[in-house]
C-alpha cells in the first residue's frame, strides 16, 4: 500500500548511518507502482527492490496445521480430543489458521458448560455454527446485501472479490 514518496522516504532512511531494519510483507504480483505509470515486481521501484532480501513463503500443510493447533491448545491449557483436533485443522484448511486458533477457546467455553472433561467434535460444530469466518460472511453479506444501509456494491464491483 505504499506510494512512490513513501518509497522515496525509506531509501533516503536505509542511507543514513542510522539504517533502520525494514521488513515489508507483500502478496502482490506485477503490478502498478502506486503514485506511478509503472509496474513492477510487487509494485515495488526496482531501485529499492534491489536493495531487498526475499524470503518466499509457502502455506501450511493440514499436517502443519494441526502441530500448530495442537501446541496453541497447550498453550491455552484446552484438552481436545483427536478427532476434534482432526476437525479443527480441517477448518483451518478450509479457512484460515487465524480462525481455526480463535475457535479453541470458544469451543473450549461451550465444553464446559456442558461439563465435558474435554473438547469435543460437537463443541467445534457449535463454535463454527456460531461465529463466520470470512468466507461465509461475505457470501451472507453478497446474498443480503440490499437489506443493509450504505449498500453501494453494484453489480459491476469486484472490491470485495479480491
Amino acid at each position: 500500500m505504499l506510494d512512490i514518496e513513501c518509497f522515496s522516504f525509506l531509501n533516503s532512511a536505509l542511507e543514513s548511518p542510522l539504517s533502520p531494519l525494514v521488513i515489508m510483507a507483500t502478496n502482490r504480483g506485477i503490478t502498478k507502482i502506486r503514485g506511478t505509470n509503472d509496474k513492477s515486481p510487487h509494485g515495488i521501484p526496482f531501485d529499492f527492490l534491489e536493495r531487498l532480501v526475499i524470503i518466499a513463503t509457502s502455506p501450511y500443510s493440514e499436517e502443519e496445521m494441526r502441530q500448530i493447533l495442537e501446541i496453541r491448545c497447550i498453550e491455552e491449557d484446552v484438552d481436545m480430543t483427536d478427532t476434534a483436533k482432526d476437525l479443527l485443522s480441517t477448518v483451518a484448511t478450509q479457512t484460515s489458521l487465524r480462525y481455526a486458533i480463535q475457535l479453541i477457546t470458544s469451543s473450549h467455553i461451550v465444553s464446559k458448560r456442558r461439563k465435558a472433561p474435554k473438547v469435543d467434535v460437537e463443541d467445534i460444530q457449535k463454535v463454527y455454527g456460531l461465529f463466520w469466518d470470512e468466507k461465509r460472511s461475505m457470501e451472507y453479506l453478497k446474498a443480503h446485501q440490499e437489506q443493509f444501509l450504505f449498500n453501494t456494491l453494484g453489480s459491476n464491483d469486484t472490491d470485495m472479490e479480491q
